[in-house]
């Protein structure tokens, strides 16, 4: 007799979430699947199967507030077992940091880090209580790398690589691994839906107006070179259903490799040169 695995999801409604949640259904899982907002409900049925609809919870979660994920917290004492916790929920805020108030990169950390926080402080109990479980941090290639423009979200990643890295440590003897899965540049809905712009960045006033204008044209411009969210799903589930332990940091993403490798490689200096170069492209 096999035992359904459990997985938990946060952040489903969308991008790399929607695409962990079918990816999940389609081996078998029972998803845990929450969602901030009841109009995303659709989102996450949409194109699922008779079957997976059966295998999947959807619960709404706001992982930047204390009260709900308290109440999320009691609502998962119905449940046994909780095999994966995927922390997804996420977004983007976007801005020169010169331009960028307090209360913005704030913004960012309650969803990108102090959520993680929150979530898998709620999950932990049952996966020590269980004896095993696997939590993956969505982090991104920004956790590794930083960008102009994006000061908030790069940093609020490379908080959680250090967060990571230290809960690893701590709850390796429980039975429980970390890993981070740090994707490149997808088709996600996080530089759309998912980004929220500073009212100053770009102005006509802004000293960081032609950067702006930049990046914002290498963006458009490297659209269609973006890769498939499938990818990161597949290799979240090949994570989740590895039998020996996994690393602690999963990259994926067409170039990302070699861009780190290079940057571990070259002076500062030279990666600067390069980075700002492109920017001046096309």
């Amino acid at each position: 007799m096999t035992t359904t695995k459990t997985v938990l999801i946060t952040g489903a409604s969308g991008g790399f979430g929607k695409t962990f949640t079918k990816v999940f259904l389609q081996a078998g899982y029972h998803v845990i699947a929450t969602i901030r907002q009841e109009n995303k409900k659709q989102d996450v049925l949409f194109g699922l199967s008779e079957q997976e609809r059966r295998n999947l919870t959807l619960m709404f979660l706001d992982v930047s507030h204390d009260q709900s994920v308290a109440q999320f917290q009691t609502a998962l004492r119905a449940y046994n077992r909780i095999d994966v916790l995927i922390n997804n929920a996420g977004f983007a805020v976007a801005g020169f940091a010169e331009e960028l108030t307090i209360e913005e990169y704030k913004l960012q950390f309650e969803t990108n880090f102090f959520g993680v926080i929150r979530v898998t402080n709620a999950v932990l109990p049952l996966m020590r209580k269980q004896g095993f479980g696997r939590i993956i941090n969505i982090s991104s290639i920004s956790g590794l790398v930083g960008f102009p423009g994006l000061s908030p979200y790069v940093s609020s990643k490379y908080a959680l690589e250090g967060y990571s890295e230290s809960l690893r440590l701590e709850v390796k003897d429980f039975g429980i691994d970390v890993v981070l899965l740090e994707p490149g540049s997808f088709q996600t809905n996080i530089w759309t839906s998912g980004t929220h712009l500073s009212e100053n960045a770009g102005g006509d006033a802004s000293p960081y107006k032609s950067m702006f204008t930049s990046i914002n044209n290498r963006m458009i411009a490297d659209r269609e070179k973006y890769g498939d969210p499938i990818e990161v799903g597949v290799l979240a589930l090949i994570i989740a259903e590895s039998q020996r332990a996994p690393s602690l940091r999963y990259t994926v993403g067409k170039g990302v490799n070699f861009m780190l490798t290079l940057k571990r490689l070259i002076p500062w200096k030279i990666w600067e040169r390069l980075v700002l170069k492109q920017l001046q492209k096309p």
